[in-house]
């Protein structure tokens, strides 16, 4: 009876192990084996990661499954499996790697994970190889090799920098850290140079209009700099020296380390960079047109797993900038004829979690962005003669600022795996975006006191009617504080894959701008002997945007060789569009009124074309034609004729870059960055070498960069070496007609950002 009993008991328990298989296997790629894969059955929450030798143990129900083999920077794979009994069954996995990106995971373009070849929306990638290749040294480098991006250098004296997305100034494109919008607009003056590269796991790019997920700001296109994120543990320490001549050193040390758990639940990156550079003087008059730079910045991030369905992330950074540009002495800033002086301390965080229920159909995620910036600075010239002179010298024009930016929200995700036919994820949130910005200059009677709050919700229905047609809707409505009434932006996008090889996307939608001081309207530079301010007219209303963009995306692969081609029209129509107008003269020089005209349009082509032969050379190119014009002409300084063009807007640009690896020792790199003509007006000034105000058109500029890297390892412990050197701007393309001395027009600055600079570099890091 005990042994009927026992029978009774443990034969079920058998029927049920008996019921669960085993899948093993190995995952490489080109030879070597791949840690920290991702394996998953497809549908289901069962997945496991291969381990430091690219192994992986799987156990699941006996079933026939579809296998998803994934590693960042590779090509995905799928293969169908029947497990049909307990023994082991030995699945082994070749990676390719996905050397054109086009398999990578973005999130930008839907605030949702999609492949990038499956996303309604053109997202474009700049990943960290990318950025050391070019030797960015931080974000606004690593951000002009993209179509349709442009970074443009607007003072000569401090060196700010502004990205232009489709033509458009930089308070049209929207910067993003992690997703969030804690860029504020004082941050966007010097923010993209005190970002430093080693910091940016990659960078997302999507153009054109897409205020329908991330509110005002956002109508030339968003920037989302996604941060290093925890993988296995490994370490890479870089020194790079550059020399730009006259006696000019640029010292740049970066560190970075992750650490990783056994169990693969806890994980940690930290960063460090320090940068020293001296005053760089082009045209000798001992006035620089490159500012001292010293920065310090770290930061780290977090990531944990307390179960299998629930993610915790966290992130936290400091940075520390001095920046000095002006007469080259040795002297406190106000006794200089003329400089810019900037003590920068900036603590920037996030916080997000996210909880999947539901069978993983359901996902909601929690987060939190901000910043805070506390910043002493000058901005000063030395008055010819008395009473302006002891006045001067009695109250000189130091100031300070502070900002606070605050973003909390909720996303709720959930997919329907039928729905109408096909399938659809369902994205809706509500998020709360609070800056306040103080910028102060007493003597001078300036002062910008500006708090903006703005509540947004958003919904967007992801629609895959078929495995090959995908129509994505979605609005968002805004209540921004200093707008009387709530904005609503829709936006429908349309993708339709044919044979594999192309996807055509057709895209609308609409944007605003707050009647807001945006990051060019804080900042105050020199004129004609004096300075020129910006103030905020008292019938400024939003600006308001409808976008168009159609495009075509081919890529073909052969057995040596993968290629292909991305073009893009893009048409843009701004309602009440925002420019300045001129009041004149005051005690103190120019002011300047930010007004809306009438309208303006933006529109143009973009051609991107990329290859890859054997991964041995890679070749990426992009070429932007457009024309950005108001439709009624505007007045930029009082006395010459008004113009419909956009000033400082060339109607061509491009970049190409060329990567060759013979050898996984050997590597050289090129880059070519081409910006067309501009218009331009310029100030005159006494002694500047300027004698009337008027338009002008610059040149148009060709910089060559090169880069030639050998590494090797170290024997036993694990570690390898590289030395690098090179030359950016070989061909010393440069402005040539910088004005003179402290009466310059500090914002008569265009072409490159920097003369020929000479590099050398020697990186240690973990294999």
């Amino acid at each position: 009876m005990k042994n009927i009993l026992l029978a009774s008991l443990l034969v079920p328990l058998l029927n049920l192990y008996a019921q669960t298989g085993t899948l093993t296997g190995t995952v490489m790629s080109q030879g070597e084996v791949l840690p920290w894969a991702t394996i998953q059955l497809k549908d289901t929450r069962l997945g496991t990661t291969t381990d430091e030798a690219g192994k992986f143990v799987l156990e699941a129900p006996l079933g026939t499954y579809t296998v998803i083999c994934k590693s960042i920077g590779y090509t995905t794979v799928e293969k169908v499996v029947a497990l049909n009994n307990s023994l082991p069954l030995q699945l082994n996995f070749q990676l390719e790697e996905d050397v054109m990106g086009l398999e990578q995971v973005v999130v930008t373009g839907t605030r949702t994970d999609k492949r990038r070849t499956d996303s309604p929306v053109i997202v474009n990638l700049i990943n960290s190889k990318t950025l050391d290749n070019v030797v960015a040294s931080n974000l606004s480098e690593g951000l002009r090799f993209q179509p349709g991006l442009r970074i443009e250098t607007d003072c000569q004296t401090c060196n700010y920098t502004q990205l232009r997305i489709n033509g458009l100034q930089g308070g049209y494109s929207q910067i993003l850290i992690n997703g969030r919008p804690i860029f504020s607009p004082l941050t966007g003056l010097y923010g993209m140079e005190q970002i430093p590269a080693n910091m940016i796991e990659r960078i997302e790019i999507v153009r054109g209009g897409v205020s329908a997920l991330y509110g005002s700001s956002a109508i030339g296109g968003t920037v989302n700099v996604m941060t290093k994120i925890p993988r296995q543990n490994e370490y890479a320490f870089t020194y790079t020296y550059q020399n730009m001549g006259n006696g000019s050193n640029d010292h740049l040390l970066v560190g970075n380390a992750t650490v990783v758990n056994t169990k693969k639940n806890a994980g940690a990156t930290f960063f460090v960079s320090k940068r020293d550079r001296d005053t760089y003087d082009f045209n000798g008059d001992n006035f620089s047109e490159l500012p001292q730079l010293k920065n310090n910045s770290f930061g780290t991030n977090f990531f944990y797993i307390p179960k299998e369905n629930q993610k915790l992330e966290a992130s936290i950074s400091s940075i520390n900038e001095y920046r000095y540009g002006g007469e080259m002495v040795d002297k406190p800033a106000h006794l200089a004829q003329q400089s810019e002086e900037r003590t920068h301390n900036v603590l920037m965080g996030s916080l997000d979690y996210q909880i999947n229920f539901n069978e993983e159909k359901s996902a909601l995620i929690l987060y939190y962005g901000g910043q805070y910036t506390d910043r002493d600075h000058y901005t000063g010239i030395i008055p010819d003669e008395e009473p302006e002179l002891s006045q001067f010298y009695a109250d000189p024009p130091y100031g300070i600022s502070h900002v606070t930016t605050h973003q909390g929200g909720a996303q709720y995700n959930h997919r329907f795996n039928s729905f109408l036919g096909g399938k659809s994820v369902i994205t809706l949130g509500s998020e709360y975006v609070y800056d306040e910005v103080l910028d102060v200059i007493e003597a001078y009677n300036y002062k910008i006191d500006q708090t903006t709050r703005n509540l947004g919700g958003f919904l967007q229905n992801d629609w895959d009617i078929t495995p090959d047609l995908n129509f994505l809707s979605g609005f968002r409505i805004d209540q921004h504080n200093l707008l009387e009434k709530a904005i609503l932006s829709p936006r429908l996008s349309l993708l339709y894959k044919w044979k594999k090889e192309t996807q055509f996307r057709l895209g609308w939608g609409t944007g605003f701008r707050a009647p807001q001081a945006f990051d060019t309207d804080l900042h105050i530079a020199f004129a004609g002997g004096g300075i020129s301010r910006i103030t905020l007219s008292d019938n400024l209303k939003e600006e308001r945007s409808n976008s168009f963009t159609a495009s075509v995306n081919y890529d073909k692969a052969r057995e040596h060789f993968i290629a292909g081609f991305t073009l893009e029209g893009f048409h843009t129509h701004l309602n009440d569009a925002f420019y300045l107008f001129p009041l004149g003269e005051d005690q103190f020089g120019e002011r300047f009124e930010k007004r809306n005209g009438s309208s303006a349009t933006v529109k143009g082509i973009t051609l991107e074309t990329r290859a890859n032969f054997d991964y041995m050379l890679q070749v990426d190119a992009g070429l932007t034609l457009q024309q950005s014009q108001y439709d009624e002409a505007v007045v930029n300084i009082e006395g010459l004729e008004a113009k419909r063009e956009f000033l400082r807007t060339p109607n061509n640009y491009g970049y190409a870059t060329f990567t060759y690896t013979p050898t996984k020792k050997l590597s050289a790199s090129a880059n070519i960055v081409y910006t067309g003509p501009m218009e331009l007006v310029h100030f005159s000034g006494e002694g500047t070498g300027q004698a009337l105000d008027e338009y002008t058109s610059s040149p148009s500029f060709t910089e060559l960069s090169l880069r030639l890297g050998y590494s090797f390892e170290i024997p036993n412990i694990d570690t390898g070496m590289e030395v690098f050197a090179g030359v950016k701007n070989l061909t010393n393309d440069y402005q040539k007609d910088f004005d003179l001395g402290k009466n310059r027009d500090s914002n008569y600055v265009y072409g490159p950002g920097a003369p020929r600079t000479v590099f050398v570099g020697l990186r240690i890091k973990s294999l």
